[in-house]
This record gives C-alpha cells, structure tokens and sequence, in this order.
C-alpha cells in the first residue's frame, strides 16, 4: 500500500519511491528500500517535502515509531553493507556505468558509518571495503573510468574521503603499475581514510559558508594529527595510513601543513593525496561556492596551484581521466 509522508518521518526500514527524474538525485534507483542513515540525509537534504513509501514492500510509519532505529555499531548492518559492496563489484553482467554508480553509493554508505563510530572494528570492515575498491581499480578499467567520472553534489566528509580514495588509486595505479614494492590495499586504505580527523572537529567549522577565521582555521589543521591518534588508537596505523593521514595537506613549496614540509620531505604518498584531495575539493559543492566542472579544476591546478604540487606527478594525474 502506497502512502505519502512528511519527508521528517522517513526512517531507516522504509521502501521509497521518490518524486524526481533520474538526473535530479544520485541514487541508482527512483525506488528503493532505505538501509542507512545517508540515504536519509541525502533525501532529506534534496528539497522534498513529502514522499511516498510502499507499507508492502517496507516498514510503516508506525512500525518504525514502535521500533527502536537501527545504530550504526549493529554488527548485521555493517554485514549488509559490506556484502551489498561485494556483491556490486563482483556483479560480472552490470553495465559499467551502473556498476560504478552503485560501488560509489555503498562506499559511501560504509564511510558514513565509520565516521559515526571510528572504533576499531568498524575500521577493520571498512578496510575489508576499500581493499575490494582497490582491487577493482587495479583489474577493471572500464568500470574504474565510470568512476571517475562521479563527481560529488556535496563536500561531507565520507562522500569526500571515497573520492580522494577512488583517485588516489588509480593515480597509484599509473606510477606503480611495475612496482611489487607497494601495498596497494594499505594505500587504499590510507587514502580513504586521509581525513578521519574531522570527525573531531566542530562540523559548523568544517561547514561554514564563507571564509575562516584565524582560530577557526588553527582548528581545522588539527586534523591530520587527529587523524593518525585514531588509526594510533584503535592499532590500524600502518605505515601507507600514517604518511598519508599526515602529510595530505603538506604542499610542495612548504606553505602547507601541520608541519610545512617541502619538496621531497614529503612522502610520494603524501603527495599522491594532496592533488587527489585538492581536486576533488574544486569539483565538489562547497557552502561558500559551486562546484567547478573537471576540466576547469585541472585548468585552475595547472595554472594557479602548481607550485603546490610535484609537477610530474600532476602530469600522471591528468592520464587517469584520459
């Protein structure tokens, strides 16, 4: 049975059928069972007012005030999850575009949990996600392309953190392709997870539509050593995680931070992540200014931000989208 509802009531359990044309949302489907909390911000923040849920195909308005919501620690959830990830990467007959499509939607599904409780189980499921990620980036270029070509309609943390994630491995792919002396997975891995920090940063700071003050910008550099005290914490510090986690903001000709290294003080690593991170920044809503489209964000990189990067390394960086 169909019924509308304040787009509020939605809750985690329903089966959602949304008012909008393919092109206005990022889901793969109009219609869909909601299994995570982002599905639900995502909806909420889309501007609708009511939607319609199907009380056949999923719970009812008052099924889900009787029942308690579903946590992010529940241990069947993050299974879900992770088998819904698995399932689409080693799903052989869907088209690469959709295959993409709904790789990026699980990924960021797994981020959002993580970044709502980082304790050391949760870490340890996501990195069984990003390893799958990776793995279908070193061996499926077709889909690995698709990818790409996902830009985020927003800049939260976890949508942000599977975009860095996602570039940096296949820039990763290009410059170790004939080297077996790096761990892939881990690399994956740190990526990913290259700004765990900010979830210990006031979310107004990391939100603020306009510039930041000096204090508020003192704050936000905090998170790359907030970063490498979690993975320190729940022991999930490799090597790859820790120069990546730390050195994602350093820039090339030392104004960067937490410790303005420069030139080769910073780890290929590092440097891999600051030009994904920057990228994905300048093709991504932000609260102060739209997103810029992929050409013009490598245009500005090239002609305004070079001397932040490694000029040869921003080079392979144009290839992948080739």
């Amino acid at each position: 049975m169909l019924k509308k509802i304040a787009v509020q009531q939605l809750q985690i359990g329903m089966y959602v059928h949304l008012p909008l044309s393919w092109y206005e949302h990022t889901f793969l489907k109009n219609n869909f069972a909601v299994t995570t909390e982002h599905q639900l911000v995502k909806i909420r923040n889309s501007g609708l007012q009511e939607v319609t849920i199907d009380t056949e195909k999923g719970i009812d308005l008052a099924d889900a005030t009787a029942s308690p919501p579903l946590t992010s620690t529940a241990p069947v959830e993050k299974q879900i999850l992770l088998d819904e990830l698995m399932a689409a990467i080693q799903d052989k007959h869907l088209p690469a575009p959709e295959k993409a499509a709904l790789i990026h939607e699980r990924a960021i599904d797994m981020m959002y949990r993580l970044l709502e409780t980082p304790s050391a189980d949760n870490i340890k499921t996501v990195k069984k996600g990003i390893t799958e990620v990776v793995n279908l980036i070193l061996s499926d270029d077709a889909t690995t392309h698709q990818l790409l070509l996902i830009t985020s309609h927003d800049f939260y943390t976890y949508t942000h953190s599977v975009s860095v994630g996602v570039l940096g491995i296949a820039l990763s792919k290009i410059l170790f392709k004939k080297s077996a002396g790096h761990n892939m997975n881990e690399l994956g891995a740190g990526f990913f997870l290259h700004d765990l920090g900010k979830i210990q940063i006031d979310q107004a700071i990391l939100n603020k539509p306009g510039r930041l003050t000096d204090e508020e910008m003192n704050e936000v550099r905090r998170h790359p050593n907030l970063g490498f005290k979690i993975l320190n914490d729940t022991k999930q510090l490799t090597e790859e995680c820790k120069l990546i986690v730390l050195q994602h903001h350093e820039r090339q000709d030392g104004n960067g931070y937490p410790k303005r290294l420069k030139g080769d003080k910073i780890h290929i690593y590092g440097r891999i992540c600051m030009i994904a991170d920057v990228y994905d920044a300048l093709t991504s809503d932000r609260p102060y200014r739209k997103k810029m489209t992929p050409f013009a964000a490598l245009d500005l990189m090239r002609n305004e931000m070079l001397e932040h990067f490694q000029r040869d390394l921003f080079e392979k960086f144009v290839q992948i989208f080739r």
